[in-house]
Order: C-alpha cells, then sequence, then structure tokens
C-alpha cells in the first residue's frame, strides 16, 4: 500500500479498518502506524529495540548488566527501512513483539539536546522568530531532542567556538550523531515512561531540517535561562 497524508490519518483514527485488523494480527496497531509514518512518509529507518524488564529493571535483551537497559536497538533484529510500507512494518514487526521504536541517528537528521526545560523555551522563541523548527521529543529523563540536518554532531564544537558558547558542556547543549539511535514516541524508554512529541513532524517540519547553526544560539540562551 502507498502512503498519503490523508491515508496516515485513516490508519490512527481506525477508518480503515481492513489495514488495521492485519496490524494486530503481526504487531501491535499503534506502534506500527508509528513506524509506518517514520518510514513511509518521512524517510527514516527504523530500528526495532529493547524494552525494559520488570521487574528489577533489566533489559529484555538478556544481558547481564546491559549498559543502556530497554534504551538500545536489538542486535539480531534487522531495521526496517525508509520507504517500507505498513504491511512491510508488521510483518517486520511481528519477528519482535513489544520492541521499542528506535530511529538510527546520522542518516536523515542528527539531534540537539538540551534539559526539557530549555526546549520547551526555545520552541516558543524560535516560532516567534520565524525560525524552522524539525521534529523535537521530550523523554522520561526530562531532555528536549531536536531533529536537525545531518553535520550537526560533527560541527557542534566548532560552532560553540565561533558563537562564543565554547563554555557549554553537553548537560546544557549535546550533539547525537552517527551510531547514535534515540527511542521514538510512543515507546518507553528504559522503563521511566515514553517519549513523547514536544513537536510533531509533519510536511513543515521533517520534510527539510534546520541547520544546528539555526537553533544553536537559541537553545544556549533557553537552556541558561532556564
Amino acid at each position: 500500500m502507498g502512503f498519503t497524508i490523508g491515508g496516515m490519518r485513516d490508519l490512527r483514527s481506525g477508518t480503515r479498518s481492513g489495514a488495521r485488523g492485519g496490524v494486530r494480527r503481526r504487531g501491535r496497531a499503534s506502534d506500527c502506524t508509528a513506524v509506518a509514518e517514520f518510514t513511509g512518509l518521512w524517510g527514516w529507518d527504523v530500528a526495532p529495540g529493547a524494552r525494559a524488564a520488570a521487574p528489577g529493571g533489566g533489559c529484555s535483551c538478556g544481558r547481564a548488566g546491559c549498559s543502556a537497559p530497554g534504551a538500545h536497538p536489538l542486535e539480531l533484529a534487522a531495521e526496517v527501512p525508509a520507504g517500507s510500507t505498513l504491511d512491510d512494518v508488521a510483518e517486520a514487526w511481528s519477528e519482535h513483539p513489544g520492541a521499542a521504536v528506535m530511529l538510527p541517528v546520522g542518516r536523515a537528521f542528527d539531534v540537539l539536546e538540551v534539559p526539557e526545560a530549555a526546549g520547551r523555551l526555545a520552541v516558543v522563541r524560535l516560532e516567534r522568530m520565524g525560525l524552522p523548527v524539525g521534529p523535537v521529543t521530550v523523554t522520561p529523563e526530562g531532555r528536549a531532542q531536536f531533529f536537525v540536518a545531518v553535520g550537526a554532531a560533527e560541527e557542534l564544537p566548532s560552532l560553540l567556538y565561533r558563537m562564543g558558547l565554547d563554555d557549554v558542556g553537553p548537560a546544557v547543549v549535546r550533539a547525537l550523531g552517527a551510531g547514535a539511535y534515540v527511542t521514538a514516541p510512543p515507546s518507553d524508554r528504559g522503563g521511566r515512561g515514553p517519549v513523547r512529541w514536544l513537536r510533531e513532524p509533519g510536511l513543515d517540519s521533517a520534510g527539510g531540517l534546520p541547520a544546528a547553526r539555526l537553533l544553536l544560539g537559541t537553545l544556549a540562551y533557553a537552556a541558561h535561562r532556564s
């Protein structure tokens, strides 16, 4: 099946009952629909991820002493590539029921991360100034993650230096690039709770992500202010 904005709205509301029924047979409907949006609409790869195992806070990967319980991709799980349809996603997710939805960083986007309070303030200021803002998530650890154009992680040290912000540490602003993964809504992260959208992907936000330099000054200001 192909993807359109209207089609994905129908899937969310359940009006395409046949498709949703197929998803329920092969994987949890909400996860499969979210993954299909990421792959089919926004062109993002998706990786099935581990979940925190209860009780005890271990990891579903089964490794003793896992360093990131419930917050990493499953080692033997194949990624769902960009362009995959809802049927493709449901088939892939049926192999790993209950997997977290994780997005690889450094391919379609990098991430700038700041404290949640700073992220909320920054979104308001950026929108008031008419600057572009991509998708933004909020993690249960209290961090806001701004999706930006690829290259931010590599450029961040030099950008901070040129902007006179080289004293800003990773607790204030840090960048995630190639090799990193972020947990995507609506998945739980590490047993702490779900990741949520502060600003959802849309044609105005996911199609052309802003360069890090357009956001960095405001993010640093908001982080210090908050």
